[in-house]
Parts: C-alpha cells; structure tokens; sequence
C-alpha cells in the first residue's frame, strides 16, 4: 500500500513515520510543510492518506482558518487524482467543543468527508488526546514537553493542577496506522488519566535519579513513556555518562546499571576488531551500552535524518551511552584486542516482540 503522510516533519508525522518503517511493509511517502505544492503528485497513485498536518498555535483566526486551508487543498488534491482512497484523518477530541481549533478541526472533518463521498473513498475519524512523547517542541506540542525542557534546564514551571488524558505518541501514532484497515469510521484513542502535578513530580524525580546515572523507577507504562520522552530531550549533550570506577590493590569495581523498582535484562558480548554490531532501532526500549575492555565507536543517528553522531569509547575510562528511541544505533570494535561490551535493557527479552528494527546508521536518513 502506498501511504502519503501530511505533516511528516512534526511532531506526530514523525513518530508515525517511525512506527510505519517499523511495523509494516507499506511504501511511505512523507510530505511536510516545504512540499505541500506537491501533494497532488504525491496523491496521483496513492491509496490512503494519514492527513496529520494542522494549525494548532496562532491567533483564532489563524488556527481556524489553517486547519480548514489544509483540508480543502488535501481534498482538491484527491478529486484530482480521480481514483478512491482512504484518508486517516488525525483529529482532536477538541472537534466541534467551540473553540477556534476545534471548530476548525471540525469544519476540516466535514470538507474531508464530502471529498470521500465524492469519489468513492472512506474517511476515518480518529479523535486523539493530549499527546506527549519522545522530542516534542516545548510551548508548541503539549504542557509535557515544556515541562521536560524546564526540570532539563533546573527551572520550576507553574502548574495549573488537573486531570487530563494523556496518550504516549507512538499509541496514537498506532491508532493512525490501524485507521489503513478494517470498515471503521471513528476511532476514539484513550488517554490515560494523570493529573499536572504529577506529571511534573514524576519529571523532577526522573531528573534526581537520572543526574546520577541512575535508572529511576520504571514499574507502570506511564513511568516508561515519561523518562523516554525526558532522556531524549538530554541526548547528545549529555551523553556519555561517566561511570565510578572504585580502585583498591584487587582491581577495580565499576557499577554499571542501578535501577530503582526494577532489574530488567544484562547482557555481554564480545566482537573481533572491525567488526560492528546493532545497526538498529527500538520504539520504546531502554538500553545502555558499556564498553568493560577494548576500544569502540558509538553511532547514532535520529530516524528520517542526516547527522551521524559519534562517541569514541575505551574500558579504561567507564562511561555509558543510553539510546534514545527512534535512534538507529551501532558499536564498532576500533581497536586491536577483542572488545567486551555490557549491554542492559529495562524488559526482558521477549523473542515475539523483540521491538528490535534494523536500520543501517550510514544509510541515507531520507529526511520529510
């Protein structure tokens, strides 16, 4: 199936992306903001769109009127390319509540689902939550991501207290990608109810664990989700993180993973010189490397980008380097001797759902 992406440079667009490269075999086709003039070249033999594009930030007038802009260029293009297709179309639970966004959203809706009934094509509703997740942009994406930059930065944001829903961006992401199939019509993703100021008390503990090397605890999905959007925000300026060694005349001791609540897996491996290991990615697994002996290079590199960054490794100065999600990842031997690497995740293996994509480092990052 081929799959045109609106808004594959945001936010969402990006972790759909992701899951898309990850899970399935469909031809992605990304467009973001700078190629939206081509959208009806994109759409010409497409067979569904997951429209995530939208205005969610401006005056009233603006929000309004950019996500109803977006829907009729989207069904203009589809009436142009003469053929049915199924539109995924990424919503609020804010539809039709009266504000500028929701009514825009709304009106958005109804302009989609006319372009559907008018050439044979079937809409899919899916009304999303507050989402949070892994690189959302602080002031724009949601209060979450503000958070994470601030407790980051050592600041205390104020905090208007309440519950609301909110939805890990990979499930929403998920729900899209589950809008390709099936007859529905209406998706309703559910959030998980967390009020503010935990949210931020979570962050600011994750921050006094984390500081320290440690592994805070990790004993609910909410927990999981919330340190991986706030580790990735820290990564690459504060990668390695330096490792203790304590020294007495029998050797040398070096704590490598200290986990509260929980244990996860460990693992080692050996690897001749020259040679490189991983070359892939995980969607929500936590994992560090350690290099125990020997001389390595550590590559990472953010999926649907270009930068490739590098961090030279020796066992005789201790560090570890955590991989971010959505970060394609390897570990080459640079030395002479055999390298000795300690590798610990936060779940067990599970060889069913190994949340384990391979993906080359050096490949071509095909960026929106």
């Amino acid at each position: 199936m081929k799959v045109v992406v609106t808004g594959a440079a945001g936010f969402l667009g990006w972790h759909t992306r992701l899951r898309l490269r990850a899970l399935t075999e469909h031809e992605v086709v990304p467009v973001a903001r700078d190629q939206w003039a081509d959208l009806s070249t994109h759409l010409a033999d497409a067979d569904a769109v997951i429209h995530i594009a939208g205005v969610n930030r401006g005056d009233d007038r603006a929000v309004h009127e950019g996500n109803l802009s977006l829907a009729r260029d989207l069904a203009g293009a589809i009436s142009r390319a003469g053929h049915a297709m199924r539109v995924v179309y990424a919503n609020s639970i804010q539809d039709g509540n009266g504000s500028a966004y929701g009514s825009g959203k709304a009106e958005a809706r109804e302009v989609l689902a006319a372009a559907m009934e008018a050439t044979g094509g079937s809409l899919v509703d899916v009304r999303l939550p507050n989402l949070f997740g892994e690189h959302g942009r602080p002031a724009y994406n949601s209060f979450v991501a503000t958070f994470v930059h601030a407790v980051r930065d050592g600041v205390t944001p104020q905090v208007n207290d309440a519950k609301v829903g909110l939805l890990h961006v990979q499930s929403a992401a998920q729900a899209l990608i589950d809008g390709l199939g099936g007859d529905g019509r209406r998706i309703d993703a559910k959030g998980t109810p967390v009020g503010v100021q935990e949210v931020l008390d979570l962050l600011q503990e994750f921050k006094a664990s984390y500081d320290t090397g440690e592994i805070p605890d990790l004993s609910s999905p909410l927990r999981i989700d919330l340190f991986n959007t706030y580790r990735a925000s820290l990564f690459p300026q504060h990668a390695p993180i330096a490792l203790t060694p304590h020294s007495d005349p029998r050797g040398t001791y070096v704590e490598l993973v200290r986990v509260r609540g929980g244990g996860g897996q460990s693992s080692f491996s050996t690897t001749v010189p020259g040679v490189t290991r991983g070359e892939h990615f995980h969607l929500k697994k936590i994992e560090r490397f350690a290099v125990i002996s020997g001389q390595a290079r550590i590559e990472l590199r953010k999926m649907f980008t270009e930068d490739v960054f590098e961090f030279d490794v020796s066992g005789d100065t201790p560090c570890a380097i955590d991989m971010p999600v959505g970060w394609v990842h390897n570990i080459t031997n640079t030395g002479d001797d055999t390298l000795v690497t300690q590798f610990w995740s936060h779940a067990l293996h599970d060889p069913a759902d190994p949340d384990t994509y391979y993906e080359n480092v050096r490949a071509k990052g095909d960026p929106a």
